[in-house]
């Protein structure tokens, strides 16, 4: 087979991912609804949600997922007999066909003990360690959790109004996303149907209609959820070849999770109290991990500080999919441990002199754990370079300063510093 016609196989291949991972919707698949959030207030509290087995088995997915499993069981069959198993975009892509079937298998195991099991397997347990001997993740998490709780009360710092309404915040972002990013795709539409106070799809950001948004967070959002989910998922579906990289498995959750974050804090629109809620997140998983059901989380989130609403809404997170005294999806993970991951990655890039090769994380939807595959099939020329850039990637030297001392100051001690410096507090 000519390079020509091999590379149109891929394209056909790829674009047949593409389709048959349509139907997939996760958080849809999992989140619960509304009246149960209004159920468990109207109980005071006092009694756990009333998700069942059932609740989840009544809902329509919109697809059979046994019959899709068997459709990328055949893709992937079909991708080994047409490229070949050691070409290294078949092993991309049949991987990505491998956790597609178990995304499926999860989805189909909702409401049961095997549905956190084939959460852990595709994100993480909150008890995995980075490298031998190092803290857990969830340790990681108290480590990050002890400052905060003095930053997020500091007057220094006091509460943002939140008077843009939904309406507004939809005007506001599509004309800043389109003066940031100029030719990129993205609509923002109003929704009913999520938890969150938005949500990215492939060429939209969906924002609450009943929430009412701070500047500060809709210029997150515009970073987080427009520059990083949408703006991926656009340079993904531009790829001339594999256009598969536009939807992003599990695996590339965390990395693309973890790039948000370092987004939105590079570019200063983070803040200690954005810091705190993903820290909340992993600390309501790990307890749910180690035993607790949702009113032993919801309670702790209370006793943190939290208000009822945001409490509620973290320990649903935790617990959705699986059943209020069951074992959590640990999807939440995603945030930090990407964060670790993706910030190391830049700093020993750095320090390695390959800035050149940053903007490839941007080419789609990529696990760390494939960019040097990437960076080779971009030397090929089949995988093309990112055709959106944020900000802060059109012109890397601030970037690039940030991190060079980043990784100086890293390496001195804190514990000397502390004692040097504390005198003159």
């Amino acid at each position: 087979m000519t390079q020509k016609k091999l590379l149109q196989q891929v394209r056909k291949l790829s674009d047949r991912m593409v389709e048959l991972q349509a139907p997939i919707r996760v958080l849809d698949a999992v989140n619960w609804d509304k009246e149960t959030r209004q159920r468990f207030f109207q109980d005071k509290g006092q009694r756990l949600p009333d998700i069942t087995l059932e609740s989840y088995q009544k809902r329509d997915l919109g697809f059979d997922p046994q019959a899709l499993r068997y459709a990328f069981s055949a893709l992937e069959q079909e991708i080994s007999r047409t490229i070949g198993q050691l070409n290294p975009m078949a092993r991309l892509m049949r991987r990505m066909c491998t956790e597609y079937r178990q995304v499926l298998r999860m989805v189909e195991s909702r409401g049961t003990p095997d549905f956190h099991h084939y959460s852990v397997e595709l994100y993480g347990h909150p008890h995995d360690v980075f490298h031998a001997g190092d803290p857990t993740l969830a340790q990681l998490a108290i480590m990050l959790e002890e400052p905060l709780v003095q930053l997020t009360d500091h007057e220094v710092f006091p509460e943002e109004s939140k008077d843009i309404s939904a309406e507004e915040a939809v005007s506001y972002l599509d004309r800043v996303l389109s003066q940031s990013m100029p030719g990129l795709n993205a609509r923002v539409i109003l929704s009913d149907g999520i938890v969150s106070d938005a949500a990215a799809g492939s060429d939209y950001i969906k924002l609450n209609k009943d929430v009412m948004f701070s500047q500060r967070e809709l210029d997150l959002l515009e970073a987080h959820e427009g520059w990083i989910h949408v703006g991926t998922t656009q340079n993904g579906l531009a790829q001339p070849y594999l256009t598969c990289l536009a939807k992003g498995t599990p695996s590339s959750t965390v990395t693309q999770e973890g790039l948000a974050v370092l987004t939105e804090i590079i570019t200063l629109r983070s803040t200690p109290k954005r810091l705190s809620k993903l820290v909340n997140r992993i600390r309501a998983v790990t307890l749910a991990s180690d035993g607790a059901d949702f009113i032993e989380v919801y309670r702790y989130l209370l006793d943190k500080g939290l208000n009822e609403d945001d409490s509620y809404t973290i320990a649903s997170r935790t617990f959705r999919g699986s059943l209020p005294d069951g074992l959590p999806f640990t999807k939440d993970l995603a945030y930090i441990k990407g964060f670790v991951l993706t910030y190391n990655f830049f700093r020993v890039a750095v320090q390695k002199g390959r800035i050149d090769l940053l903007q490839l994380l941007l080419v789609g939807k990529i696990q760390l754990e494939d960019f040097r595959l990437i960076s080779e099939l971009y030397e090929q020329g089949i995988v093309t370079g990112p055709k959106f850039l944020p900000p802060h990637f059109q012109d890397m030297r601030g970037l690039v300063t940030w991190l060079s001392f980043g990784r100086f100051i890293g390496s001195l001690k804190f514990d000397q510093l502390e004692k040097d410096y504390s005198p003159l507090f």
